[in-house]
């Protein structure tokens, strides 16, 4: 059985279940500024990527062009839904609690936006200083770069790091890394197909709870 040196979280839909809610603020917005789209297209087409990726896409796919304030008025958005109704992942808490391992975060959201949505569910301290971003490196997700920072920033070499995310670009992302990767399909957002994808994607090990993640990694 492998076992890691170093645990690498996704954060939006692995440690928070938090996509789904995003996903709505995006759409809300968007639909707000003139443009209308089906509700699971960001749940198709954005999850795992920055701010920045998922709006050219949207932008590309539409022939849209965004206005100006459109990003301050979907973090605000976002910022509002989460405050609301943003919860933990089911079991993460006692993930965390047996994990005797060295752990990091690394999440295409911004720093701002990581330390607001984890300090909602009580997991910011759990996980400080070790919280990566996508703005702290030149390409995001589904290039390697975070996660290859992330290994460097905590001293492990990337195959003996597993990195649990839930996005094609994530696991795409990990791989490139020369990471294991596991692929979580327990969040709200997930749609039917998500885990043969994740698993066509490169994806060791699909899982839909963090239980079977826990015996993976053997706690």
């Amino acid at each position: 059985m492998f076992r890691p040196s170093l645990v690498i979280f996704d954060c939006d839909g692995v440690l928070i279940d938090s996509e789904h809610l995003a996903c709505i603020a995006e759409t809300r917005v968007f639909r707000r500024y003139g443009l209308d789209m089906a509700d699971d297209f960001i749940v198709s087409h954005c999850v795992g990527l920055s701010w920045a990726s998922a709006l050219a896409l949207v932008e590309r796919h539409f022939n849209w062009v965004a206005p100006a304030d459109c990003a301050a008025a979907v973090k605000a958005e976002t910022q509002r839904v989460f405050e609301a109704e943003l919860k933990a992942t089911a079991g993460i808490a006692d993930l965390l609690d047996r994990i005797a391992l060295p752990r990091c975060v690394a999440s295409s959201s911004s720093p701002e936006r990581l330390k607001h949505s984890l300090g909602l569910v009580g997991l910011y301290e759990r996980l400080a200083p070790h919280i990566f971003s996508a703005t702290m490196v030149e390409n995001g997700k589904p290039a390697p770069d975070l996660f290859l920072h992330a290994a460097r920033r905590m001293g492990h070499p990337p195959g003996q790091c597993v990195v649990i995310e839930d996005s094609v670009a994530g696991v795409t992302a990990g791989k490139a890394a020369g990471m294991t990767v596991i692929g979580f399909t327990g969040g709200s957002h997930v749609l039917p197909g998500l885990g043969a994808r994740l698993k066509a994607t490169g994806a060791d090990a699909v899982v839909a709870d963090m239980a079977e993640v826990a015996k993976i990694l053997g706690v």
